[in-house]
């Protein structure tokens, strides 16, 4: 009989971030559960995946799982440190392959909101700014976006773009001058991607246990379905066990609220 616990929501998304990265890429990290699944993507199936942080760290050595993107743990005995402003032209320069970032409202085209909620004429609250996001969603062959998904998170339109995604879909990021864009959408309920064509948001895969019913209603503006839903398989007890042991052991980012 299994001793280990069922992944958690939080292990299960930093699971599916993980899924997202290949061996031998050069991925930029972003704070939070994105340090978790790169981390565990490095111990389990892309050992040979170079890290790069916002802040400037390239690629530390092994250690505890950093705070922030600006934790020491990010420069430990790092080959290269550099200053911010660098590590953003390492993707102008197309010297990343894949990068991770969330935000306070992600929409239907991929847009996200790190900069206001409600308007500057009506303001609800003010928001940390773009920091690194709009570098790396503007100038970011492939992008992943991160979420806690619910319908305020995620609303038809975003109240301000702070890094644009797909704009008003269809070519409206390619006539903006924009290479690349999102390639998926990582929350609680599962991955998404986006339709070729309109760039609308539509279901790739769901957690055990999800259905389009409550993907649908954690969603501000209507999904997009296939035709087939495929159910993500769990991570097996040994990922499980690398996770909690050897990734975020104190549980930084991966403890449930109230557990």
């Amino acid at each position: 009989m299994s001793k280990t616990a069922p992944a958690n929501p939080l292990e299960m998304l930093a699971y599916n971030i993980s899924l997202q990265i290949e061996n031998g890429q050069i991925v930029y990290v972003g704070t939070g559960l994105p340090m978790v699944g790169a981390l565990l993507a490095a111990k389990t199936h892309a050992p040979h995946i170079t890290m790069v942080y916002e802040s400037g760290g390239q690629d530390p050595l092994e250690g505890d799982m950093p705070w922030s993107v600006g934790c020491p743990f990010t420069f430990r005995k790092s080959p290269m440190v550099m200053e911010m402003a660098a590590s953003f032209g390492q993707c102008a320069l197309g010297y990343v392959d894949i990068a991770f970032q969330g935000g306070a409202q992600i929409d239907m085209y991929g847009n996200v909101n790190t900069s206001v909620i409600g308007s500057y004429d009506n303001l609800k609250s003010i928001l940390p700014g773009s920091g690194g996001g709009n570098d790396i969603g503007s100038l970011t062959e492939k992008s992943v976006l991160v979420g806690l998904q619910t319908p305020d998170r995620f609303p038809a339109r975003v109240d301000f773009i702070t890094t644009p995604g797909y704009l008003d879909g269809g070519d409206s990021r390619e006539k903006a001058g924009l290479i690349g864009g999102p390639v998926a959408v990582v929350t609680q309920c599962g991955v998404f991607d986006f339709e070729p064509v309109s760039k609308r948001m539509r279901i790739k895969a769901l957690n055990p246990g999800m259905t389009v019913e409550i993907a649908q209603a954690c969603t501000g503006f209507e999904l997009l379905v296939p035709d087939e839903v495929v159910t993500i398989p769990v991570p097996s007890e040994e990922i499980l066990e690398i996770l909690r042991r050897d990734v975020d052991a104190r549980a930084v980012f991966t403890k449930m609220p109230g557990s």
